[in-house]
């Protein structure tokens, strides 16, 4: 598996924060509870991004060697006042912009703490990417908004979250992701809508000591079908399976069980 540039990254946070900010200053209601994320309202969901990053922008800066505790982060909660869409704005566009310079100036080999073993800035640039992608749908599902994203950094942020639902299984973080074992069952993710050259299917498959994935194109136990972002989605558990251009074949029962068992992220 091949990475990402870190400018790439970099470019996708400087864009994906353009895009949030359009959803703040689009007249939503920044009361209006986020659906795939209840205990949120749109403001907290906004809030909650853009404190992560400012979270990853004092680390950087400071090439941390430990973790920095968010009430240490400058500005990381935002504005003081509540409901002022332009504050919320101004704040996010500050935030993206600080957060970036950082990344960029460091480069993806500085070292700098995370919490997933991988302890360089590349790490927080890809993270911070797929992070504020997911959590961008969340917000234009609040506020009744179109998404979409760029197919390659669809594909690695399925790549990614694999890769995170694995190291929490490997490393105790999680007791759901323990239980994703088991003999003889897989899955098969498959973007209908993706060029051949992204290779964007995917092949994930329990086994006693714990899970394996790959990219590919196999038969499995259940395979999930639709377009490249619909997939994504879905497989974070931001759409329902039944959502209209996915297609679920095979023992459903298996994919419901990785479901359920990766809701930690």
């Amino acid at each position: 598996m091949t990475l990402l540039a870190h400018d790439r990254y970099c470019d996708e946070i400087e864009l994906q924060v353009q895009q949030l900010r359009a959803v703040v200053t689009s007249g939503a209601d920044l009361a209006a509870t986020v659906p795939t994320c209840p205990e949120w309202s749109l403001e907290d969901l906004v809030r909650h991004m853009g404190g992560a990053l400012r979270w990853v922008d004092t680390l950087v800066r400071a090439r941390a060697q430990e973790d920095i505790p968010l009430e240490r982060v400058p500005y990381g909660a935002g504005p003081e006042e509540r409901g002022d869409a332009a504050a919320l704005d101004k704040w996010l566009a500050e935030t993206g912009e600080l957060t970036v310079a950082a990344l960029r100036e460091a480069g993806p080999g500085t070292a700098v703490w995370t919490w997933a073993g991988d302890l360089h800035c590349g790490f927080w640039a890809r993270r911070m990417a797929h992070e504020i992608t997911v959590h961008r749908a969340d917000a234009a599902l609040a506020a009744g908004l179109p998404y979409d994203v760029a197919p390659d950094i669809a594909a690695d942020a399925l790549d990614e979250w694999l890769q995170l639902v694995e190291w929490a299984q490997r490393n105790a973080a999680d007791p759901a992701a323990a239980e994703l074992r088991g003999p003889g069952r897989s899955i098969h993710l498959h973007a209908t809508d993706a060029e051949p050259a992204l290779n964007a299917e995917w092949i994930v498959e329990l086994g006693e000591e714990g899970f394996g994935w790959r990219r590919g194109h196999e038969k499995a136990t259940v395979a999930l079908r639709g377009p490249l972002t619909s997939v994504l989605l879905a497989f974070y558990r931001r759409l329902p399976l039944d959502a209209p251009g996915l297609e679920v074949l095979g023992e459903r029962e298996v994919l419901e069980f990785w479901l359920e068992r990766t809701n930690f992220g």
